[in-house]
């Protein structure tokens, strides 16, 4: 039986490697076997093209080439990551999927929506989420909370936009999840940590309904 497939989708500081990380525990009461997994990244390949898109050194080619260089990125994640785990009958949860491509280098890059279309369609295929998970705070807050955490570290290619990008970054998110409500759902992330986590386990016991998915041991 195919597992469960859930990811986390938000603007910069809103919590996501946090929520990811709680969820799984709830989850692994459970005695679900859980993948936690990022984007990009998630496999040796996908790491590596981290470091370039991160670094920002992919930024002056242009979102067309980070387009590009994400979906790669995920190509490798899925085929050594995801679908096999899925296979498994594992949960996998991943921070960031496709969706941030759509948002990021197809709503505020401007890359034609048939284009991140046809990457989706290559890479992704039938492998979709079951659920994802939209944590929605203001673009202020969420920028004071990624400094915070940063601390003197050198600000990462999209944590260096500028506000206005941040700003229309929430909007197009909250307009995802109005285009495609069976799949995505809305947390408010402004509450603290614990209380951001009753939330999304209400959510995902309300559409996967962990309790009564079958056990899987680890492998």
């Amino acid at each position: 039986m195919r597992g469960k497939f859930i990811t986390f989708e938000g603007g910069e500081g809103a919590g996501k490697s946090t929520q990811v990380s709680l969820l799984a525990q709830r989850l692994e009461t459970l005695r679900l076997h859980v993948v936690v997994s990022r984007e990009p990244g998630g496999s040796a390949g996908a790491e590596a093209i981290r470091h370039v898109l991160l670094s920002g050194a992919a930024k002056p080619l242009g979102p067309h080439a980070e387009a590009i260089l994400f979906a790669a990125a995920r190509a490798d994640h899925l085929r050594q990551t995801i679908k096999p785990a899925l296979e498994r009958g594992d949960w996998v949860i991943s921070d960031r999927f496709a969706d941030s491509t759509r948002i990021y280098q197809g709503v505020l890059g401007n890359v034609e929506a048939r284009m991140i279309a046809r990457l989706e369609k290559l890479t992704v295929g039938e492998l979709g989420p079951d659920l994802t998970v939209i944590l929605d705070l203001p673009a202020e807050e969420g920028l004071a909370r990624a400094a915070k955490r940063r601390g003197d570290a050198t600000v990462d290619r999209f944590e260096g936009e500028a506000f206005d990008f941040h700003k229309k970054l929430r909007e197009a998110y909250l307009e995802l999840a109005e285009r495609e409500p069976n799949r995505c759902v809305v947390i408010n992330a402004s509450a603290d940590a614990a209380t951001v986590s009753e939330f999304v386990w209400a959510a995902v016991n309300a559409r996967l309904n962990p309790a009564a998915a079958p056990m899987v041991a680890a492998s």
